[in-house]
């Protein structure tokens, strides 16, 4: 459905993308992760013409952006970072607005569609201004989708907004997976670990880092991690039995007790547990450390 290979994207003399390449499958959904500035904007307005590629390819259902631009276009809908709305139209005259660009000849069946599915039916005749942002942003979603298009590019879709809504838009990008095609960026990882079904890391114009977050957890963090905390003697000396204990490679403070690491899937928790009873310790908590995306996401651009 997505097809980039090799895209390089240059501005004088500083490369803004550099020698990417991925895929993404029909009713997937593929979240761009990185810092502002790492290339994720620039990425998504080459996918949909807005700009050229310095090199590289790329094409969405087999048509290339640079030869066959048009035909891309009716096949991407495209929601920036910052939406283009007109203050002065109506709710309703925008949506039939972007559809009528997008080549629908009787479009007005569609937009009803889009202002139910958004909630915002009972605002059709307001003016786009007097909408807060939170619904600005639902009416950026709706125009991206008005023409039912396979592929959908969302920049930032939740940047702005309480966190309600943002609950709404994530639930609503989950539903797109049904029919479309979704590439999603944000420099948020809890948000991209709840929506996305492949993660692509990307940094200073480079891919890190792509797969699903339990392949990537895998790959970066493997192993087991177990925080404990105990009390009896003092934090040093504590830490020092547990740095002791032959199947764990890493002890660092966290709260108010210890995350244990080891390389291997070693049950630490037996180990920790002959500590506690030898030593007379009183146990105040022991649990899994569930690898997070924020952690693998640190651990890999903290290295570059």
């Amino acid at each position: 459905m997505i097809e980039v290979k090799n895209l390089v994207k240059r501005y004088g003399t500083f490369s803004a993308v550099n020698n990417i390449s991925f895929e993404a499958a029909p009713g997937e959904i593929v979240g761009l992760l990185g810092p502002n500035g790492a290339g994720k904007t620039t990425t998504m307005r080459i996918l949909t013409g807005f700009m050229p590629p310095s090199e590289g390819s790329v094409k969405v259902e087999g048509f290339d952006v640079l030869e066959n631009s048009m035909e891309v276009r009716r096949r991407v809908g495209y929601m920036p970072e910052r939406v283009p709305v007109y203050l002065d139209m109506t709710v309703h005259g925008y949506l039939t607005f972007w559809a009528k660009l997008r080549g629908m000849k009787q479009p007005n069946t569609q937009v009803n569609q889009m202002l139910e599915r958004f909630s915002l039916g009972d605002r059709r005749n307001k003016l786009v201004r007097s909408l807060s942002k939170g619904l600005r942003q639902r009416l950026g979603l709706a125009q991206a989708l008005v023409h039912n298009p396979p592929v959908v590019i969302l920049d930032e879709p939740t940047i702005g907004i309480d966190p309600q809504q943002v609950i709404e838009v994530r639930e609503t990008v989950r539903a797109l997976r049904e029919n479309h095609t979704v590439l999603f960026s944000s420099h948020i990882l809890s948000e991209v670990e709840q929506v996305c079904d492949r993660v692509i890391i990307i940094h200073k114009g480079k891919i890190m880092a792509s797969g699903t977050p339990q392949q990537l957890a895998k790959k970066y963090k493997p192993g087991v991690h177990l925080y404990v905390s105990l009390s009896g003697r003092s934090q040093s000396e504590i830490r020092a039995l547990l740095e002791s204990l032959p199947k764990v490679d890493n002890v660092r403070e966290q709260a108010a007790g210890f995350v244990l690491s080891s390389r291997t899937d070693a049950d630490l928790r037996a180990d920790v547990s002959s500590i506690i009873a030898k030593h007379q310790l009183t146990l105040l908590e022991m649990r899994l450390v569930e690898v997070t995306l924020e952690d693998i996401f640190l651990n890999i651009v903290d290295k570059r």
